[in-house]
């Protein structure tokens, strides 16, 4: 059983920035993929972006050139670094990781963009 602790949501304004982490522990294998989702009320969750265990990351274009997503394989760790926050950003956004053959989830954390 793996559990995901996500940490770093809260409240900002228009064009701050924020940081995400999410730990994964349990494991006694390797974490491959790991990749942050987000949720906005009363739409379906969504990608936004995912790094393999060798650093290779994808973005989805609502957030291109103003996130970042990075790990630290040897703490099982990966990290959101989000930057020119926008309101329409707002959402819960959820860790996951893929631990062959199972993906896990994260209980999600609060992100608000005030106007």
């Amino acid at each position: 059983q793996v559990h995901l602790v996500e940490s770093g949501g809260g409240l900002v304004q228009a064009g701050g920035s924020l940081r995400l982490s999410c730990a994964a522990s349990g494991s006694r294998f390797s974490v491959d993929a790991m990749a942050w989702y987000r949720q906005a009320p009363g739409k379906q969750r969504e990608l936004v972006a995912t790094i393999t265990s060798g650093g290779a990351t994808y973005y989805e274009y609502p957030v291109k050139g103003r996130f970042t997503i990075s790990r630290d394989n040897a703490k099982n760790t990966v990290y959101l670094q989000m930057n020119s926050l926008k309101p329409e950003d707002t959402a819960v956004y959820y860790c996951n990781a893929d631990v062959p053959p199972y993906y896990y989830w994260g209980q999600g954390t609060q992100v608000t963009v005030s106007s």
